[in-house]
């Protein structure tokens, strides 16, 4: 990988980074406990509960994403960056600007 496709990725990191902190806002937002004094109805209330337990997991899926994007960035600029944790082969660069924070090739991550 050459400078400036780790420059790329770097922004890239950056900018996801800053997406999924705003998608946390509004996923903690949607994850407010739901208050029995308000009168939706049961079925409504039913709805409301299921939606913030999918919203929860959403949550969680985003915490993880935005720590891995962090230590991603961390170590763009380090040689190794790049290179598949589990067969040490190149990481394809398209894969890595799709997910910036990917450690394995798209074969060892289907494994």
């Amino acid at each position: 990988m050459n400078k400036e496709e780790r420059a790329l990725l770097k922004q890239k990191i950056i900018d996801t980074i800053q997406q999924t902190r705003e998608e946390i806002r509004h996923l903690e937002d949607a994850t407010q406990p739901i208050a029995p004094e308000n009168a939706i109805g049961r079925v409504s209330r039913m709805d409301a509960i299921n939606n913030k337990s999918v919203s929860e997991a959403t949550l969680r899926s985003a915490k993880k994403k935005l720590s891995n994007l962090e230590a991603a960035l961390t170590k763009v600029d380090l040689p190794e960056f790049g290179i598949c944790v589990r067969c040490k082969q190149a990481i394809p660069p398209a894969r890595l600007m799709f997910m910036p924070q990917s450690n394995r090739c798209v074969r060892c991550a289907e494994r």
